[in-house]
């Protein structure tokens, strides 16, 4: 089975998929850095649409999600952007825990993984 890499860096690529699965990297806010947890959320939403359809898929196919918050106060915020975002009837498994961050300006960070058919 061959791999497709999106987004390759130097020191990582932003998505890959492999037979018919897509996994994201931690998407951070690169367009809301500093900005409030709910905008944070939703330019980090925004990449990950954006890395779904290039691989072939959408949010309505999400498996997992695994979200980072720099602080659970934020949690009510995350969700009401993300409740708003979710596909409704897919919602995938997730886990949100509080970690540091790579750098203080993000305060959100999510990784998923998606089906392709």
């Amino acid at each position: 089975m061959s791999i497709k890499r999106i987004k390759v860096g130097p020191r990582m690529s932003q998505a890959v998929v492999h037979g018919s699965v897509v996994s994201t990297a931690g998407q951070v806010a690169l367009n809301a850095a500093g900005k409030d947890a709910g905008e944070q959320t939703k330019d980090i939403l925004n990449s990950i649409d954006s890395l779904l359809e290039e691989a072939g898929t959408d949010k309505s196919r999400l498996l997992t999600a695994t979200i980072w918050l720099a602080d659970m106060a934020d949690f009510g915020a995350l969700n009401e952007v993300w409740d708003a975002w979710v596909s409704t009837g897919n919602t995938p498994t997730r886990a949100c825990v509080e970690s540091k961050l790579a750098a203080p300006q993000f305060t959100v960070e999510i990784a998923v993984t998606a089906a392709i058919d």
